[in-house]
């Protein structure tokens, strides 16, 4: 079969959502009608479609490296977790139940295979080609016999697999080995080859292992991507968020005023959607950072409580670190503190929540006139508004219904003084209520700080894409991958010992479908690239939408 790849690591965070984005944006600039594709995802980062599903915010992004709009079809399973055992299972972008790993493990996740293969073949029918990610490793050999994301949906769709390695942690030699040597025969037999990501340094060093890593398994090394700084990429966060490692690796632009502005953002348990701030840390003179300490607040223009899927939870760390009492001491001296989400609702008068916590009635900051009950329907919006006078989009993921019983509106929200709350996921994408509301904040801390007049959130996300495409385009064997996601993995690929028995899920129903060809013949023979890469006009096909009018069988009575 062909007309896809799998995009495996050899751990979490090799890089698999970035390269996957990257190939995408590669793809559609030859003209190519591409779709992303995740089967499960574990990520307390989603965002809402215009259907109104929660998928992951790695599968957004990646739909928007393919210029195509996201749908539940790219993510049919999301798992959001709520302590180190257990997570809210989101199916076909509706939450159908809390489960713990083992009883997820323990047969839930196979019954949820025949979802994952549909949703994959309705993709396949509508576009030339689908980048699929997978997650983890694929060599977790404890779980192979339920996996639906890795080797289980290679097989099933026959795709080839790319292993990417992250050669910055080190080992990625005795990882790619390693990976390929734990794999069945018949997993390995998909596994074309490696990508060695985040590499500094001279290429021509590293070139001697790559020769000797195809001489031990037979397999080539597609490309070598170069350490890129500052990518500030949507990515997902596994079952934890690390604090530090979620500031962004840009270097702050000079501010357009006078003076900076400096943010802090409580890095709360089960912090979700903490990229809300990246349009803050976007604009020039913004300096953003994330904190645990009730004195790292105490120079800080702005203070976020950021949403989080452990609303009950996230308040009692923020009065055993003292956060609370110092948040109370900003609200009272009249500086400025925003809450999203999860951080609108601990900034409340209470919470009554028999659902996510099951706590019951629980005091809130009291920052705010609202009073929060959870209901066990979870709201999924992507409204729309305004705010300080400016347009506002935004979407909405929560549990917690506020009752709002004063202060002045915002957005869906309010405010009182210079404590602003809102359920709104996004909002400060929105450019102009962007910098209108950090000039509230700056004349409320005193700052001459000015915002930028031409920022442009979209512009500098595209920008960030288009550099993923260019890693691909400028780093890695474009036409050895044309081929592959045409043809499929080299046949003759050699069995690298000792292996894994056991088959994993079947191989089961996905009919051979033409790969991304249109009018190009058969795949290139090895060879040079071409400067122009591998371009043609995109191929036309039926106006079907996917992810409207679907018919993916789902099996709920499974969870």
């Amino acid at each position: 079969m062909s007309g896809g790849l799998l995009v495996a690591g050899t751990t979490s965070d090799a890089g698999k959502s970035v390269v996957t984005a990257g190939i995408c944006r590669w793809l559609v600039r030859q003209g190519v009608r591409v779709a992303p594709f995740k089967a499960q995802n574990m990520s307390l980062n989603s965002f809402v479609t215009r259907e109104g599903a929660e998928i992951g915010r790695a599968q957004a992004m990646q739909a928007q490296a393919a210029r195509v709009e996201p749908t539940a079809l790219m993510n049919p399973v999301l798992l959001k977790p709520g302590g180190d055992r257990s997570s809210q299972v989101v199916l076909m972008g509706r939450p159908v139940g809390e489960m713990s790993a083992r009883g997820y493990h323990g047969g839930r996740q196979e019954a949820l295979f025949g979802t994952v293969v549909d949703c994959l073949e309705q993709l396949r029918g509508a576009y030339d080609a689908v980048i699929c990610e997978g997650a983890g490793s694929p060599a977790e050999i404890n779980l192979r016999r339920t996996d639906i994301v890795n080797m289980g949906v290679a097989r099933a769709a026959g795709f080839p697999v790319l292993v990417v390695g992250d050669i910055d942690r080190g080992g990625v030699f005795a990882s790619f080995f390693g990976t390929t040597a734990l794999l069945s025969a018949e997993d390995q037999s998909l596994v074309a080859g490696y990508l060695v990501n985040k590499f500094r340094g001279d290429v021509s060093l590293l070139e001697p292992g790559l020769d000797m890593l195809h001489g031990l398994t037979g397999r080539r090394t597609y490309g070598v991507l170069p350490y890129a700084h500052g990518l500030g990429i949507d990515e997902e966060d596994g079952l934890r968020v690390s604090m530090r490692g979620t500031v962004r690796e840009s270097v702050v632009a000079p501010p357009h005023g006078e003076d900076v502005l400096r943010i802090a953002v409580c890095a709360v348990p089960l912090m979700s959607n903490f990229t809300d701030v990246d349009a803050l840390a976007a604009e020039p003179g913004v300096v953003v950072r994330f904190v645990d300490r009730a004195e790292e607040l105490s120079d800080a223009d702005l203070v976020v409580v950021p949403g989080t899927r452990g609303t009950v939870r996230a308040l009692a760390w923020l009065r055993e670190r003292g956060l609370a009492d110092a948040l109370r001491r900003r609200a009272a001296e009249g500086r400025p503190v925003l809450g999203v989400c999860g951080g609108f609702q601990v900034l409340g008068e209470s919470i009554d929540d028999e659902v996510e916590s099951r706590a019951g009635l629980v005091e809130g900051l009291g920052l705010l006139p609202v009073r929060v009950r959870f209901g066990r329907e979870k709201v999924l919006a992507r409204p729309t508004g305004s705010a300080l006078g400016e347009p506002v989009e935004g979407y909405e993921i929560h549990h917690g219904v506020a009752e709002v019983r004063g202060g002045e509106p915002f957005l869906d929200g309010c405010r009182v003084g210079a404590v602003w709350g809102t359920h709104w996921h996004g909002s400060l994408e929105s450019d102009a209520f962007r910098r209108a509301f950090l000039g509230e904040v700056a004349r409320a801390s005193g700052r001459r700080f000015t915002a930028a007049p031409d920022t442009s959130f979209a512009a500098l996300r595209e920008e960030q894409l288009d550099r993923l495409g260019d890693l691909i385009e400028e780093h890695a064997d474009t036409d050895a991958l044309w081929r592959l996601i045409e043809s499929g993995a080299p046949s003759g690929l050699p069995f690298v010992p000792p292996g894994a028995p056991g088959a994993g899920v079947p191989a089961a129903g996905l009919p051979p479908r033409p790969g991304p060809s249109r009018d190009r013949g058969s795949a290139p023979e090895p060879g040079p690239r071409s400067p122009d890469g591998p371009g043609s006009p995109r191929h036309e096909l039926s106006p079907r939408a996917p992810g409207s009018g679907t018919d993916v069988s789902v099996n709920e009575e499974a969870l």
